[in-house]
């Protein structure tokens, strides 16, 4: 296993995250990544469009960085409209999988006022970390 999961005993398992992870390597550390293209071109207003494409984003930091979603330890997420998010869970968690597979690391989401980006419904923020040697 690349990373540790944190499973504190007695503590109900989360559902699709970790209470916590420990891992050892380098650090990659994203900026916060959001709906739109490489062009920095928003495609959709659709709240789930634009998590598929925050989701490639980060996916492609990664990349770039050497490293995959199986390498995250932590995610942020900031949406604009959290009754939204709750009734479209179903929808995110198959993007979700879709796009990062079935890595599930710590995570926290906020709802906030608003986006730098007027258009932007979600913004992502990710912390990986690749294995020494790897």
């Amino acid at each position: 296993m690349i990373h540790s999961v944190l499973q504190p005993e007695g503590w109900v398992t989360p559902k699709g995250y970790a209470n916590g992870m420990a891992a050892r390597g380098t650090l990659v550390v994203t900026g916060g990544q959001i709906g739109w293209n490489a062009q920095q071109q928003f495609e959709s207003d659709d709240f789930i469009d634009q998590t598929r494409q925050t989701l490639l984003n980060v996916r492609a930091v990664l990349e770039a960085a050497g490293a995959g979603p199986e390498h995250l330890v932590r995610l942020t997420w900031y949406v604009v409209d959290r009754k939204e998010y709750n009734a479209r869970l179903k929808e995110l968690g198959a993007v979700y999988r879709e796009v990062l597979g079935k890595h599930f690391p710590a995570m926290a989401c906020v709802q906030v006022v608003g986006l730098m980006e007027e258009r932007a419904k979600v913004e992502i923020e990710a912390t990986a970390v690749v294995p020494d040697g790897a």
